[in-house]
């Protein structure tokens, strides 16, 4: 009996020292620069390791702080992710079972009647006889004297990890593409203002060159040309209002709910006041951190360990059952010393021959292992390609928004001085035209090379990977 005990308490122990026959885990060189490109396309940046921030230092709006956090509360794909997590999580424990001993017990009760004669006897016999059984124990429990159990706990739970990862990413693209939302439906607003202002300019121009035709100083093409401008701009007009209702749905299926239209921005100009430049340390190194580069590295974690899964395979089976139980014909003698019964047993199990099949297992296991690596490395490679994309556009941005606004700036003067000479008859009516056309171009590509300035900040605060804490270690 007491050695029995002893074996049953020692279980749990020999399968928690077993050893591991995965590789050790060596974490690969970044297959990147040390540094980010330098040239004339690139802004030169800080010297300082780029520091982990929030959303509320990048996005400095309380409106827009107000949506992000209703999305953050609301949205639906997040939601998707954090049940992704929880399951994972919970697999893990389900796979880290294996390596403890299943423990059950069970009970029965049996009650025969008699009623007969004994042999030749008349006299009748009668009576009732009850039995109790009542068991417990281990039932074929394996020794993970090879951690294969371990292994694919250790696999499990670096897959579970990589989940968490991935719904940081859901959450980072999802607070960069609310605020991507926001910054267009304000740029489109501005659009929308500057075609009904065209619109009412050229509306006047209409009516000047009707009554310069009526006059007879005008052709009917004059008014037909002028004519054109309107009603481009009233078509302007419609796709833009067009615009700035689907780009409230579009911002409302983000947040996930209903959401107060006065947190939406008045103009682009507004926009960009409010988001801070997100500085780019000089050591690619901060890639790391990426939620889909953490995903990628924990993927590889759980590969490799499931090349010690499959070898452990290739080693015996090695099982114990213990049971322990007490047996009785009266309920008050259930217990005493002499119902008392245990049995142990054990078993190893070797496959000598399989063709070759847990071999392969291992060779694919280390197949998956390499393409993982592979993955990782691209994942790396491609957060640096974007990075270095977005700081070229960082770089020439400020450059291409004084030149759109000198432009814009020009083109206003040009067309308020045609139309002047205009007026007078100095200048001819498609001169005039011509000018009001170039003023509209202008002021709609300066409204383009402002949301993508904006557009710039928010892609360096997704493709940076900021606003992401330390993985948590998953149960």
């Amino acid at each position: 009996m007491t050695r029995f005990r002893l074996v049953v308490l020692t279980l749990p122990a020999l399968a928690l020292n077993a050893c591991s026959m995965a590789p050790k885990y060596v974490a690969p060189v970044a297959p990147v620069p040390v540094s980010w490109p330098v040239g004339d396309a690139y802004l030169a940046q800080s010297e300082a390791a780029l520091p982990l921030v929030s959303y509320r230092e990048i996005f400095q709006d309380q409106r827009l702080q107000s949506l992000v956090e209703q999305a953050l509360t609301n949205n639906r794909d997040l939601r998707v992710a954090a049940a992704n997590l929880a399951a994972a999580r919970a697999q893990v424990r389900v796979v880290r079972a294996n390596q403890f001993p299943a423990i059950g017990v069970s009970g029965s009760a049996t009650r025969t009647e008699t009623n007969g004669r004994n042999g030749g006897s008349p006299a009748a016999v009668t009576g009732d006889r009850t039995s109790f059984s009542l068991q417990g124990g281990i039932s074929s429990f394996e020794l993970d004297f090879f951690g294969k159990y371990a292994s694919a706990t250790q696999a499990q739970r670096d897959t579970a990890l990589s989940t968490e990862a991935a719904a940081r990413t859901v959450r980072l693209g999802l607070v960069a593409d609310l605020a991507q939302a926001w910054t267009d439906y304000a740029a489109d607003k501005d659009l929308l203002e500057i075609a009904r202002a065209t619109a009412a300019n050229a509306e006047r121009s209409v009516t000047l060159t009707g009554a310069r035709l009526k006059g007879g100083v005008a052709p009917r093409t004059d008014l037909r040309q002028a004519e054109q401008v309107l009603e481009t701009a009233r078509g302007d007009v419609a796709s833009q209002t067009t615009a700035l209702a689907q780009d409230i749905n579009a911002i409302r299926l983000l947040v996930g709910a209903d959401f107060d239209e006065s947190l939406l921005p008045g103009s682009l100009d507004e926009v960009n006041r409010s988001l801070a430049v997100l500085p780019a340390g000089t050591s690619s190194r901060v890639l790391l951190r990426r939620p889909d580069v953490v995903e990628a590295e924990y993927l590889l974690r759980a590969a490799n360990a499931d090349i010690g899964t499959a070898r452990a395979q290739l080693f015996p089976s090695i099982s114990l059952t213990g049971l322990l139980g007490v047996a009785s014909n009266a309920l008050s003698a259930l217990f005493d010393k002499g119902a008392f019964s245990a049995t142990l047993g054990g078993s190893a199990d070797w496959s000598i021959f399989n063709a070759g099949g847990r071999v392969a297992n291992v060779e694919v296991a280390r197949a998956q292992r390499d393409a993982a690596l592979a993955s990782y490395e691209r994942a790396i490679q491609t957060a640096f390609s974007e990075v270095a994309d977005a700081l070229a556009d960082q770089g020439t941005l400020s450059e291409r928004l004084r030149a759109a606004s000198r432009f814009t700036e020009a083109a206003s003067d040009t067309a308020r001085l045609t139309e002047a000479s205009y007026r007078q008859g100095i200048t001819s009516s498609l001169e005039n035209l011509d000018a009001q056309r170039s003023l509209y171009s202008a002021r709609q590509q300066e409204i383009a090379v402002r949301r993508a300035l904006a557009g710039n900040r928010i892609t360096l605060y997704r493709v940076l990977g900021g606003d992401q804490a330390s993985p948590a270690q998953a149960d």
